[in-house]
């Protein structure tokens, strides 16, 4: 499969990514925001394919903002730009990148003790939302 991601669009990726965990933890500030990143992180450096090489290093000198509401102003976006320039360029590695987040959102929702918070549970549901607004 050949895919050609410009600098840019690799950016867009890990920030897309990266921000999603980022966003989990923030949710997940309650319990222990440490643990929630280090599943999710844990999780993005086990992606695979075209998408995995891209996303395994976290992006450099990006500045998320000082509020949960900043991050999520450039992360939501970013999920969004990331699978539509997937779905234009490898189908297949659209499906891939919303399955790795997907299962980033989902191990850092159970770094907690029993079940997500409502927080955490509704910050899972908007990352999905803006990956499917694709």
């Amino acid at each position: 499969m050949s895919i050609t991601l410009t600098d840019q669009d690799q950016l867009t990726l890990r920030l897309a990514a990266w921000g999603a965990v980022s966003l989990m933890s923030a949710a997940g500030v309650a319990g222990s925001a440490h643990k929630v990143a280090t599943h999710g992180s844990l999780a993005l450096t086990a992606a695979t394919g075209p998408v995995g090489h891209v996303i395994t290093k976290a992006p450099k000198g990006v500045k998320y903002g000082k509020t949960v509401a900043q991050l999520a102003d450039q992360v939501l976006p970013a999920l969004t730009t990331a699978m539509a320039l997937l779905k234009r360029q490898a189908p297949a590695e659209a499906d891939n990148f919303r399955r790795t987040v997907i299962v980033a959102i989902d191990a850092a929702a159970r770094s907690q003790q029993g079940e997500p918070s409502p927080t955490m549970t509704e910050m899972a549901r908007k990352i999905t939302e803006a990956l499917d607004a694709a």
